[in-house]
């Protein structure tokens, strides 16, 4: 479920980089501190009939983006990537999603150190399923926001 509050911004966040929409990544909730992306098998099966390693890597790395929105005053910052690790455990041969939370504490925390220095790293480990919930990878990042506007 999307929240109201959010539904233009999963719009705008769907659809602003271009390979994204082409790749069919859409955000199926979304709520505050709550993200969960889908990225469906089709157009991103690789030559052997799985999910193609590059698209499981955008839609650990887009996630950070989503969870932003959802998280932080992006009226105020704005997120970059700073390093994503993936570790492919298994082949996706079905749609799969990303889940990330963000406790309150996390957000006063990484907000307050923007305020005070500009800037603020945080860091997420996540895990992309397949559709029977079996973990096809480990996504460990670290993003950045900082003060300003995109």
């Amino acid at each position: 479920m999307i929240e109201k509050k959010y539904e233009e911004h999963v719009g705008l966040l769907e659809s602003i980089v271009r390979i994204i929409a082409a790749m069919g990544i859409r955000i199926v909730e979304m709520r505050d501190r709550h993200v969960k992306v889908l990225l469906p098998l089709e157009p991103n099966i690789n030559h052997i009939g799985t999910m193609y390693a590059g698209s499981l890597f955008t839609v650990g790395e887009f996630i950070g983006g989503a969870i932003f929105i959802a998280s932080f005053d992006y009226t105020r910052f704005y997120p970059i990537v700073k390093a994503i690790n993936i570790q492919y455990r298994r082949p996706a041969t079905t749609s799969v999603t990303v889940e990330a939370i963000l406790s309150e504490e996390e957000i006063n925390a990484i907000q307050q150190e923007a305020e005070a220095k500009g800037k603020a790293d945080w860091k997420m480990d996540l895990e992309i399923k397949d559709e029977a919930g079996e973990v096809c990878c480990l996504v460990q990042g670290v993003w950045q926001m900082r003060k300003g506007g995109n």
